[in-house]
């Protein structure tokens, strides 16, 4: 039986002709021929679930397949959580911009760098524009040099495809000792 996104051999499925065989309660019951372990499952209506196929001789545990499956989809989702989300940020640009939108956008970079993110910025070639890349290279120089001291460029300027990309980041601060 395949349940889901898990492939475990189940019950008449396990090929070895033996199986370390954990109990229902999680104690070891030792090595036992397959058909032997299956019987004791059978007997508490369980499942005979081959947990680690790859083992000499392979592990096999008596559960109930569905509350298994349930408890590792549930481990999953609570690793996933505790998952960092990317904190990569990308704001991108016209490399003719104009003031009011160049202004806005780096509004939203100060914001981005306040909450501690990286940032990809991205200046986009459309047509003809290919034809003027210099402007892309200035847009970007004038970003590093409006921030200054205060970040490190982690990716210089390069082309990819028909997008000119950067990646900057904040610098840490040092926390300095305010004593008088």
């Amino acid at each position: 039986m395949r349940s889901g996104k898990y492939n475990f051999r189940v019950n008449g499925e396990i090929t070895a002709p033996e199986v370390r065989v954990i109990g229902s309660e999680g104690k070891q019951l030792g090595i036992l021929k397959t058909p032997d372990a299956l019987k004791k499952a059978l007997e508490e209506e369980l499942d005979l679930v081959e947990i680690a196929p790859a083992a000499k001789p392979p592990v096999a545990k008596i559960v109930n397949l569905g509350k298994f499956t349930y408890q590792l989809e549930k481990k999953e989702r609570k690793e996933r959580k505790k998952a960092k989300p990317s904190d990569l940020k990308e704001v991108r640009f016209s490399p003719f911009i104009g003031e009011h939108d160049y202004n806005t956008r780096i509004a939203r970079i100060k914001e981005f760098f306040a909450e501690g993110h990286k940032i990809k910025l991205v200046v986009v070639f459309l047509g003809r524009q290919m034809g003027s890349k210099e402007f892309g290279y200035k847009l970007l120089d004038k970003i590093a040099a409006e921030f200054g001291d205060s970040i490190a460029i982690d990716m210089r300027p390069k082309f990819l495809g028909r997008h000119l990309v950067m990646v900057i980041s904040p610098l840490k601060k040092n926390k300095k000792d305010n004593r008088a």
